[in-house]
This record gives structure tokens, sequence and C-alpha cells, in this order.
């Protein structure tokens, strides 16, 4: 998937990007993908304050904004607040490294989606013994 996403055109690579939705926006998390909402919900996106809503949406508006795609972050493993400091850290890139760093993101989903589903090499071998 990384070699066929290095090879797309960026236009393509934007399509990808604006696929996604926002981290803790106006969708509910029963409309994301069972593994976004699974992803959302360990980071604690699905149990936030009313004020924590109001700064994420705020956030995700100024991304898209500054930006015009969505915020896109491997959210699996981490906090709100890394969540909202990334946020803030990334809204002080430039336009092409943000582009770059949303594709990076996409991979390490993709990559941390493919190790929860696919089984460990000891775990083969183990089931073989």
């Amino acid at each position: 998937m990384v070699n066929v996403l290095s090879e797309a055109s960026r236009e393509q690579k934007l399509a990808l990007i604006n696929a996604h939705p926002d981290l803790a926006g106006r969708l509910k998390l029963a409309d994301l993908t069972a593994d976004s909402r699974t992803e959302q919900s360990s980071a604690g996106l699905d149990s936030l304050t009313q004020e924590e809503r109001s700064r994420f949406l705020k956030l995700n508006n100024a991304y898209k904004q500054k930006f015009g795609f969505p915020f896109i972050m491997a959210v699996k493993g981490r906090s709100k607040d890394e969540i909202l400091a990334a946020f803030e850290d990334r809204l002080e890139h430039e336009q092409d490294i943000e582009f770059d760093t949303a594709i990076e993101q996409i991979e390490l989903i993709a990559l941390l989606r493919l190790k929860d589903r696919l089984p460990s090499v000891a775990d083969v071998f183990s089931s073989l013994a």
C-alpha cells in the first residue's frame, strides 16, 4: 500500500486524505468505520466534555481552513491531550509539510491496523507446534 501510495498523484493522495473523518468531529462514532470508532474511543474521543468537544471542533475548522483537508493522526495509544497538542503544533506547518505529514499518518494508521489483524510470526510458529 505504501508503495502504491508513493506512486500516486498529488490529486489521488488528496482524495485519500479527504476521505478521512474529522477527529472528534461532527460525525457520531456510530457513523465511523469500526476501526476508526475503536481508535477514537481508545483515545477518549468518545467521552469529551463540552469544552473539549468545542476545542476539537475549533481546531478541526482552523486546520481545514488553513490546509483544505482534515487533520489526520494515528490516535491509537494516544491521549486527548497528545492529540490536541499535535493539532496545535501541526497548525504551524507549511502546506507541503502538512500534506506529507497527513500521508505519513495514513501509512501509520494502515500499519497499526495490519498489525492488529495479522498474527505475529511467533504466533504462527507456536500454532504449528
